[in-house]
């Protein structure tokens, strides 16, 4: 691998990104947002960092943070700070998100544990928040080893099995009763929640995240049946759900069908967006993930996956990306009659343009002779033009060069917080430090020597892929 010229980037890059990271992020969000009181931490947090009177709890969130403040107590070395918030968070997960009756992870509660009416989900369980709970635990058990939390970890692999797994046709069912029995449009269980109209449908969603929480535990746990599972989510995401043009297709029916409103009339197309569209962001974050999964998998030579992988950045990057000022759209959509992906959301969501820097950097290791390193530059000063808040800390929740509303929007609410952002300024870091010395201490080298493999791992596959040509 040609080394110099793949880390040939402007020098204070690294400081810039190690920035953004502890003193933008880390310094601001923790320990805030931990609650002493109630457990846990706390989901609403204003654009100038005060903490409003209506707060919840949602799984997601929740576990999130556990994934994050154990990530970074070993990749900083302050475990002494970050491993006590990590394992604050867990204790709620055990104690009160968990379902001590019926078992899983209650989508939402109030601020103490209790029932919640935000978005109407009541007492029901989703597989994509029982994801991150697995995710979230892996990585604690992997700064910890504290069995209780592999454990923990466990049993909620086995829930989200016995319940949401689909014995006929493979993939999971997302939308669960709290006794765990999946329900749609045709059950005599009847929701009030406000994603109503994903209702009966599998999804990428679920699934490439449920990917990324087996990646994770199995790193700690070589089950065979973890394993099983984990390899064929791998398959059925990059065979069945990403499009051969290089885009995931969002929601299919139970058969694997996908759901598309192409045909339908405008109007009818606009109001199930949300359902059919192509969401770059999603694209190269499912890019990585699959990355991921493989190489946990121990499976040599997977040119099949890196192949997927890279075309779906380079769909993303062809199709989404916006010329002259960076920064990738939200969404596109190919319209009857046209080969062309058009832009029908032209935002730039926060989350989307952290996975892009990660993937951008990743590729431009592997492949150190492409484009994807002048794209990384690109979007890093995008992302700092746009995206972070200079002033205040932080990232706005969408690139204020098409939605300034932002700058005086939220700091956190459930959907938002420190995982996409924090994922991938460490990987960034990471990935641009392995000749330089340490900032932190030996669980950075560690996690500098791990991506340097994984990209060395997948170097290797490119070039014996070309050789073989």
């Amino acid at each position: 691998m040609d080394k110099e010229r793949a880390n040939a980037m402007p020098t204070e890059i690294l400081e810039e990104l190690r920035q953004a990271l502890v003193d933008g992020i880390l310094k601001r969000w923790y320990p805030l947002v931990v609650d002493h009181e109630c457990g846990g931490y706390f989901t609403n947090v204003t654009c100038d960092w005060t903490l409003p009177p209506k707060q919840e709890k949602m799984i997601v969130t929740q576990a999130r943070h556990v994934w994050t403040a154990s990530k970074v107590a070993q990749f900083t070395g302050e475990t002494a700070l970050y491993l006590p918030i990590a394992r604050h968070g867990y204790e709620f997960l055990r104690d009160v998100m968990w379902d001590s009756e019926y078992g899983g992870f209650y989508q939402i509660r109030d601020r103490r544990g209790g029932p919640s009416d935000v978005k109407g989900w009541r007492d029901e369980k989703r597989a994509y928040g029982n994801a991150f709970a697995i995710y979230g635990l892996a990585a604690l058990y992997a700064q910890t080893k504290d069995p209780e939390v592999l454990e923990s970890a466990r049993r909620a692999f086995h829930w989200v099995e016995d319940h949401a797994y689909d014995p006929r046709h493979k993939g999971y069912f997302e939308f669960l009763t709290r006794e765990g029995i999946p329900f749609d449009r045709t059950s005599s269980y009847k929701t009030i929640a406000s994603d109503a109209n994903e209702l009966g449908f599998k999804d990428q969603n679920s699934s490439i995240h449920l990917l990324e929480a087996y990646t994770e535990l199995y790193r700690e746990w070589k089950d065979p049946l973890l394993r099983e599972r984990l390899a064929e989510l791998l398959e059925l995401i990059r065979d069945t759900m990403v499009h051969e043009r290089g885009y995931l297709q969002l929601f299919f029916q139970p058969d694997w069908t996908p759901v598309s409103f192409r045909d339908a009339p405008d109007d009818v197309r606009k109001a199930n967006f949300g359902l059919d569209h192509v969401s770059f962001g999603h694209d190269y974050e499912t890019a990585f993930l699959m990355l991921e999964a493989s190489h946990a998998l121990g499976l040599e030579n997977d040119a099949k996956t890196l192949h997927v992988a890279r075309k779906m950045l380079d769909h993303a990057l062809a199709n989404g990306w916006e010329r002259g000022v960076g920064g990738f759209f939200d969404g596109g959509y190919y319209l009857n009659g046209n080969g062309r992906c058009s832009i029908i959301q032209a935002t730039k969501n926060w989350w989307a343009q952290a996975e892009g820097l990660n993937a951008l950097l990743l590729f431009s290791r592997i492949f150190p002779e492409s484009e994807y390193r002048s794209y990384f530059l690109k979007q890093w000063e995008y992302v700092k033009k746009y995206i972070i808040d200079h002033e205040r800390g932080d990232w706005f929740e969408g690139g204020i060069d098409k939605e300034p509303q932002f700058v005086t929007g939220p700091r956190s609410h459930i959907w938002k917080c420190t995982y996409h952002t924090s994922r991938a300024l460490m990987n960034c870091i990471a990935l641009l430090s392995y000749a330089r010395s340490s900032p932190w201490g030996e669980g950075f080298d560690e996690a500098r020597k791990d991506i340097t493999e994984f990209v060395g791992h997948w170097h290797s596959t490119a070039a014996e892929t070309a050789a073989a040509k």
